[in-house]
């Protein structure tokens, strides 16, 4: 018996019939392929490695030009990072005084013997005036005394004559021992005489020195009240202002020393034992690093740094840090002192083995 077609609905779509519908795969046998959207993960995987590449090409230029410009340093040369030091000097009293006058200010350069301020001296003015004035008496005084000896000692040549004469008158009997006796008398005072107007001489030559140490002093302390620059430098810091009344000792002025330059590294044990004094080094400034500045080594410490005062191992000892100061010359800082900046930091390089040569970005000098 032949099974008879289900006759088509009304209005049912031709395409969509069982017999054009493609024939159903059984569940199991074959899943469905999903699709994988994996264009945007591969555009980023360009990406990132287009930025690895240029990253390593633009270290390994970065390196390269470094080499060129820091070729590395021989064995026989060591370094250190520091800052440039110049001694500071405080300008202060010596007496207790008011601030009248401040001829620098900060950052102003100063030469050795220049004035830099001047304290309030009236009341030493007077006092200074007061001993010339005692001074002049004592000089008057002692002109007075001169004129009063040579008076006297014009008395006594008078009395030594007269006993001269009567001594003859009475060895020929021609006077009185009497008379002899009053002459004698005579002579004798005008010794005495002489002899005190002597002594006022040399009491009023006395007076005289005594008032022109005061009338020293005075001036001495004024001098002293006159603040002046010990050496060549820059003033760094002012601590006082015109009208402040200052303690002896007080500061007015603090200023670097441009005649002791330095920078102090530290280098290992192994290093800072093979460095010593005087060996030739070099600094190199951040600021100016293609102008390597010649140097010293003026101090190497003799005892460590960073560690305890004692170690019992080898390892501990391979910490310890030893100061090595280096020292720019004077005359060179002479030369160049506009350009000096206390702080400034950089790294200084120091020659322990003599026979070994500098590098070439290490020769130049400023």
């Amino acid at each position: 018996m032949q099974d008879q077609k289900e006759p088509q609905r009304e209005g049912a779509d031709p395409a969509l019939a069982p017999s054009a519908l493609p024939p159903l795969v059984p569940i199991g046998e074959h899943l469905p392929v999903p699709v994988h959207r994996s264009g945007g993960r591969r555009r980023f995987r360009r990406i990132a490695a287009v930025l690895v590449l240029t990253l390593l090409c633009a270290a390994g230029g970065g390196y390269y030009v470094w080499k060129a410009t820091y070729p590395p340093l021989p064995v026989g040369i060591s370094f250190g990072n520091g800052r440039i030091e110049a001694d500071e000097i405080d300008i202060d009293t010596k007496f207790a005084g008011r601030v009248a006058e401040l001829l620098v200010d900060i950052g102003d350069m100063v030469a050795p013997g220049q004035i830099v301020a001047r304290m309030d001296t009236r009341d030493i003015e007077q006092s200074l005036s007061k001993s010339e004035a005692q001074a002049r008496q004592a000089q008057r005084s002692i002109d007075e005394a001169e004129a009063n000896l040579v008076q006297q000692q014009t008395q006594r040549t008078l009395a030594e004559q007269e006993m001269e004469r009567t001594k003859q008158l009475l060895k020929n009997g021609w006077t009185t021992q009497e008379i002899a006796d009053q002459r004698r008398q005579t002579l004798d005072g005008a010794v005495a005489a002489y002899n005190a107007a002597q002594a006022r001489v040399d009491v009023a030559r006395h007076a005289l020195e005594a008032a022109q140490h005061d009338a020293g002093f005075y001036k001495v302390q004024i001098a002293d009240n006159t603040l002046v620059a010990p050496k060549t430098g820059r003033i760094q810091y002012r601590l006082a202002n015109i009208g402040e009344v200052l303690a002896a000792g007080g500061k007015v002025f603090t200023m670097l020393d441009f005649s002791y330059v330095y920078m102090d590294i530290y280098l290992p044990t192994e290093e800072a034992g093979k460095v010593k004094v005087g060996a030739d080094a070099r600094i190199v400034f951040d600021a100016y690093p293609d102008h390597p500045i010649p140097a010293k080594v003026s101090f190497v410490a003799s005892q460590a740094q960073f560690t305890p005062k004692t170690v019992e191992t080898k390892t501990e000892r391979d910490k310890l840090m030893f100061r090595i100061r280096v020292r720019i010359d004077q005359e060179r800082l002479t030369q160049h002192a506009d350009a000096i900046r206390s702080g400034l930091p950089g790294v200084a390089y120091v020659r322990w083995k003599p026979s070994v040569a500098w590098p070439s970005n290490l020769e130049g000098t400023p």
